[in-house]
Parts: structure tokens; C-alpha cells; sequence
């Protein structure tokens, strides 16, 4: 088949968890022999302004081509779907798949103008996303409304998504969550010589620095909490720079509270191999993919008790109650106190991640979307 992609910000790349999932499916398609272009934007790293972008042709068979971009928050996805929709409406392809509920708001003209085959798949309700203004969020859920009215399939992350979708449109969507891949474990070195932290001597918090992944809560329960352990906040910021400045004004008087800033490659296996424990806060996530991470490195990992991180770790993690810093502090104590308790999670979190989310099934599942 010949497999467009697009609403990811550039393959291949960590700036968020749809560009992920979009590198994963797309590059083991086009090794079973598909036909896969991706859209990428043109611009900056959204997480690391000072990272070139590399401008390459293809990228583990797929095909990549960039698109015109208003490097602007707020127009950045508006206007790279746009033209992604644009370009891949005159392209031969038979399969379109929309990622995100943004870029989805262009849907319709492949529909109108076109028989070409359309999946969306919906990485959360990001029209609830506390970095969006009054205009971007109605944008976003036009998106939305968008991908019910006119995608041939919608591809949900989680069942509580799925049952927003059946409740607030009477529309049918298929679960399909993200995959994980067996990770090498690595030892302390590079983290060790940068921030004097070892293994078992810190609690992790790895993702994008914005409101709704609920990192206050975490900074101001660990500043209520007596530990030796260290706190690493790795990840940079995307469009909330403010809320950045804040996070490290919380932690001013803490000097056991680290910020790495955007990492990747050898730097974020080392985190992920050594944390004590990890931490996801979040009071909103789609499918939250540095948690199936964190749990295939073989993590206790402490979750908000949303349904979007519960329905990940079952009985195989710590949760609390979200948005609460009363009961994460006092989690939080708890498992810093309680070493052979975080051992027994590190033990069953591994095996079970990896038994249960598997990306070549992710891929065939899709693969038989796209086939209708």
C-alpha cells in the first residue's frame, strides 16, 4: 500500500509522544514493504530550541518530505496539516492517517475531494490541554468533530477515550494502545559525570514540561518529603515557557531538585535504567508512552489513578489520587521508605509491559484498518 502520515512534528524525533508512535508504526511498515511518506514540519525543535533539525530525504525506508510551517504556538500544527493535506491530495496514496485531533480539522478536503482511505487516530482530547488559548482549543475540537463526521476509522488509545467518543457522539472507534520495545539497560556514566546522581538515588519525572502532566504537584509534594534522594525533572518545555519558570521558582530552595532539559539518546536510557522510582503526576494523558517506557526499563512507577495511567500499570504500579499533593507526598514517602515494596514493582513491571504492548501487533491491528 502507499501510507501517508502526517500531524506528527518531524520523524525521526522524541519531541512528543505522537512523533513516537508515528516513527514506530512507519518505519515497520514500510520494513514489511509499504509504500510510507510522513509530513514533517519545517521550524525549530519544539523542546530544544538550540537542536538542528536534521533535513533528510528518508529515514529507515520511509520517505520523509517537509511542509511550509508558521513557526508560531498555535500555527505551527494548524498550518503543517494544512499543507500536508494539500500535497498528499494530489499524491497517489491510498491510505491517509491523521494523528492528533488538531491536524484532523483538514479532513475534510481529502474526503470531498478524493476516495482515498482515512484513519485518525486520536493521542488524547488535546483540546483540553491547559498551554491552549480560547481559539486553539475550538480549532482543536472542530478537529475532533472533524474525525467523527469523516474518517473511515478512528483509532483510540485508551477505553476511557473510547467511551467519551460512543457517549458524546454515538460514534464507534477501535482500541489500539501504543507499543514498548525491549529496552538495554545502561549503566550510570553519563548522568553521573553531569549531575552527580547514581543508580537508585533519584525519583525520575521524564516527559514535556507543561501544566497538565501535573510536575507542581510532584515538586511540591518531594519539597514536603525527608529523603536523601534527589528529584530529576527531564524534558523541555513545548509552548509554556511560563509554566517552566515556575517549576524551577518552586524548586529555588531545593538543590536536590535537578532539570536536565530536553535529553535523548544514551543520556535518557541512562535515566530511565538507574531512577529509584519513576513519577508520572498527570491529570490529563492519552496514552502516556515514557510510562510504558518507564515500566519496560523495569520501574516502579507512581501514577496519577487516571484512567489513562491505571488501565497502563493494573496492579503493576503505585497510584494516587490525582491532583492530590496530600496523598503524593504521602505515597511518595511511603516508597521512599519502603525499599523492598519499590523492589517487588521493579521485579513484575518489566515482564508485564512488555508481555502486554507489543508494536508488531500494534502494527498489524492497524495495518488491517488501513485495509478496510
Amino acid at each position: 500500500m502507499k501510507i501517508t502520515m502526517l500531524g506528527q512534528k518531524r520523524v525521526p524525533s522524541r519531541e512528543g509522544g505522537v512523533e513516537i508512535v508515528v516513527e514506530e508504526l512507519s518505519t515497520r511498515m514500510a520494513k514489511l514493504g509499504h509504500y510510507v511518506v510522513c509530513y514533517n514540519r519545517s521550524g525549530k525543535h519544539v523542546l530544544d530550541k538550540n537542536k538542528k533539525s536534521e533535513d533528510l530525504k528518508e529515514y529507515k525506508g520511509v520517505k520523509l518530505k517537509k511542509v511550509i510551517t508558521i513557526d508560531k504556538k498555535g500555527l505551527a500544527a494548524m498550518t503543517s496539516s494544512f499543507f500536508a493535506t494539500v500535497k498528499i491530495l494530489f499524491f497517489k496514496a491510498e491510505v491517509v492517517h491523521y494523528h492528533a485531533e488538531g491536524p484532523c480539522a483538514w479532513m475534510w478536503i481529502i474526503k470531498w475531494f478524493s476516495k482515498k482511505r482515512i484513519i485518525a487516530t486520536i493521542h488524547g482530547l488535546d483540546w483540553q490541554r491547559a498551554k491552549w488559548g480560547n481559539f486553539a482549543s475550538k480549532y482543536i475540537k472542530f478537529g475532533e468533530k472533524m474525525a467523527v463526521k469523516y474518517a473511515d476509522e478512528i483509532i483510540v488509545l485508551s477505553k476511557n477515550v473510547q467511551e467519551y467518543f460512543k457517549k458524546e457522539y454515538d460514534r464507534d472507534t477501535v482500541f489500539i494502545p501504543n507499543g514498548v520495545s525491549k529496552p538495554t539497560i545502561g549503566k550510570a556514566s553519563i548522568i553521573t559525570k553531569k549531575y552527580g546522581i547514581k543508580k537508585d538515588e533519584y525519583i525520575l519525572y521524564l516527559g514535556r514540561l507543561v501544566p497538565e502532566k501535573g510536575i507542581h504537584y510532584l515538586i511540591e509534594a518531594f519539597n514536603k518529603i525527608k529523603t536523601d534522594k534527589k528529584l530529576v525533572i527531564a524534558g523541555g518545555a513545548s509552548d509554556t515557557d511560563s509554566y517552566f519558570v515556575e517549576l524551577k521558582e518552586m524548586s529555588k530552595n531545593n538543590k536536590n531538585i535537578i532539570f536536565t532539559g530536553f535529553v535523548e539518546g544514551k543520556e535518557l536510557s541512562e535515566l530511565y535504567s538507574n531512577a529509584y522510582i519513576y513519577c508520572l503526576p498527570s491529570d490529563l494523558e492519552g496514552m502516556p508512552l515514557s510510562l510504558l517506557e518507564a515500566m519496560s526499563y523495569g520501574n516502579c512507577c507512581l501514577t496519577s489513578d487516571i484512567k489513562e495511567c491505571s488501565e497502563v500499570t493494573q496492579n503493576n504500579g503505585v497510584t494516587f489520587k490525582k491532583s492530590d499533593v496530600k496523598d503524593l507526598t504521602k505515597t511518595l514517602q511511603s516508597l521512599c521508605d519502603n525499599v523492598k515494596k519499590v523492589k517487588e514493582y521493579k521485579e513484575e513491571a518489566q515482564k508485564y509491559i512488555l508481555n502486554k504492548y507489543n508494536w508488531d501487533d500494534v502494527v498489524k491491528q492497524t495495518l488491517k484498518l488501513y485495509e478496510g
